[in-house]
């Protein structure tokens, strides 16, 4: 047993030695979708690395996110198996890329611990994304020297009680971990303030294309869509999200009456599910106000791509936003309120606005309506920066260089 490894691996680790050495590169100026090489296959008369993911369900990032880690390490000869709930295979097709699933219920069954310890048997390394996924995992490896990743897409919120129990479970969790992932960099200061020995920033990608459909497509889809809503002559704005309080979405819909006034009114659409439906609806008849509650759409991409405007009216941190994200690979001028880390995101490619302020995203929405110059301006600011944003391809090669670090072994000198 060597009594050292790099990467802050625990001394007293068996070597995990019986799979290739990872060669990880980082080029940004490649192609989007091209896979770097990797050489991940075992030499002759090993095992391939085997890593388990585990995935609680309920984040559509994580698991968007895992789908597309999982398609990146099997490509590169990694064995990999998702823990996930039945129907997060089912929503986000984990088997379809190669990866076996292990059905492994939600936190609130007992039995997610037991399973996790089986399926986790005999793992080269385990990756745990999400707050709870990684609890879980951290009491299912309890006693074994498994190499153990923790992701970070977003911090768990909660008031009260609850909120002094979430703060227990991260420093259980980072203090657990040899490495942790955080999406933001806010999320890296806070496990190093738990306790993590080693936290860094994750380069995680926006899974699908990064760029604007085709403009045939585009110019094809676009009159569709817009005259389904009703809003072929008149300025589209939309929202994409679950009507909850914390998406500020009942503040969208206040600014909503300022643009009454405009000539012609534009027309407002909401594509989301949630506990607010009821009230939002309320509010939008009591007022007659030019908004669509659309319900959860299966399209939101071609909505966000007949749109004018995108509004992101969240009232806490939204880590790395899926939909403002889209917003500027779709080339649709965005309008986002300035929390968490928004800012650090979108740079200079959105109009930023305070949250919970119903007056200021109202105005900046018209400033953008009135001045297509300025429209243009945030569009081309928008295609520079969704260029900095890591590739698919550069993320896998990011957490290959992790698992290298924690499974390679490497005597002290």
């Amino acid at each position: 047993m060597l009594d050292g490894v790099r990467g802050g691996r625990r001394a007293g680790r068996p070597s995990a030695g019986s799979f290739g050495t990872f060669v990880v590169t980082y080029d940004p100026n490649q192609e989007p979708g091209h896979v770097t090489p990797v050489s991940s296959h075992a030499p002759h008369g090993r095992s391939p690395l085997r890593t388990v993911q585990v995935l609680g369900g309920g984040n559509a990032a994580g698991g968007a996110h895992v789908r597309s880690l999982a398609a990146g390490l099997v490509a590169r000869g990694v064995r990999v198996t998702v823990c996930a709930p039945e129907e997060a295979d089912r929503a986000y097709g984990f088997t379809e890329v190669g990866a076996e699933h292990v059905h492994v219920p939600r936190s609130s069954d007992p039995g997610s611990v037991a399973a996790l310890r089986v399926a986790c048997s005999g793992a080269d390394l385990v990756h745990a994304h999400g707050l709870h996924a990684s609890f879980r995992t951290s009491m299912a490896l309890s006693g074994r020297s498994t190499p153990f990743v923790v992701t970070w897409h977003d911090r768990a919120h909660a008031e009260g009680p609850r909120a002094h129990f979430l703060r227990v479970l991260e420093r259980r969790v980072v203090r657990a971990a040899d490495v942790v992932l955080g999406t933001t960099s806010a999320l890296v200061d806070r496990a190093r303030r738990g306790g993590a020995r080693d936290a860094r920033l994750a380069a995680v990608s926006l899974p699908g294309p990064r760029s604007a459909p085709a403009s045939q497509d585009a110019e094809r889809r676009t009159p569709k869509v817009r005259a389904e809503l009703g809003a072929l002559d008149r300025p589209l704005i939309i929202a994409v999200g679950s009507l909850e309080r914390h998406r500020g979405l009942d503040v969208l819909v206040d600014a909503a009456h300022a643009w009454q006034r405009l000539d012609p009114v534009p027309l407002v659409v909401i594509a989301g599910e949630g506990p607010l439906h009821g009230e939002l609806r309320r509010a939008v008849e009591a007022r007659d106000l030019p908004v669509r509650l659309l319900g959860r759409r299966e399209d939101a991409s071609d909505l966000l791509a007949a749109a004018d405007v995108a509004v992101l009216p969240s009232r806490r941190e939204e880590a790395r936003s899926t939909f403002a994200q889209e917003a500027l690979h779709a080339r649709v001028p965005l309008v986002a309120t300035r929390v968490g880390s928004v800012p650090e995101l979108v740079g200079d490619a959105a109009e930023l606005v305070p949250h919970g302020n119903a007056r200021a995203l109202a105005d900046a929405v018209t400033r953008l309506l009135e001045n297509p110059e300025h429209r243009e301006s945030l569009v081309r600011r928008g295609v520079r920066q969704a260029a900095t944003w890591p590739t698919e391809d550069q993320t896998v090669a990011q957490v290959l260089s992790v698992y290298d670090e924690l499974t390679q072994p490497r005597p002290l000198i």
